[in-house]
């Protein structure tokens, strides 16, 4: 079993910044490919950026060029460094973990549009930006 536990959500102002941490435990070594989704009210959950070891990345458009993902393996974390942020970012944002799925086997679009190839999933953090 995998565990997955995130922090660091919060509120900013319109053009500040955040970072998302997420936690895993338990049956870490067979999740090859993680990720940010985030549901606003509403609306559907979505992707928002996915990370694999071997070093595949991929972001939404919504994301890029504002939004970074990144692990560090030894600590088992995963992070999303939020910057630029606008009002329409505010959700609840997930971290999920896919166990034995290869990010580079398929497209971005692909792989954050499907959300049933994550397997685990975290509580949730809030994000909340104001104007």
């Amino acid at each position: 079993q995998v565990q997955l536990v995130e922090s660091g959500g919060g509120s900013a102002q319109s053009g500040g910044s955040l970072r998302l941490s997420c936690a895993a435990s338990g049956y870490t070594d067979s999740l090859y490919c993680t990720g940010w989704f985030r549901q606003a009210p509403g609306k559907e959950r979505e992707g928002v950026a996915a990370i694999g070891r071997n070093g595949f990345i991929g972001y939404a458009d919504s994301a890029k060029g504002r939004f970074t993902i990144s692990q560090d393996n030894a600590k088992n974390t995963l992070y999303l460094q939020m910057n630029s942020l606008k009002p329409e970012d505010t959700a609840m944002y997930y971290c999920a973990a896919a166990a034995g799925l290869r990010c580079y086997t398929m497209s971005t679009v692909q792989l954050l549009g499907v959300l049933s190839r994550f397997g685990y999933w975290g509580q949730g953090t809030q994000v909340t930006v104001s104007s």
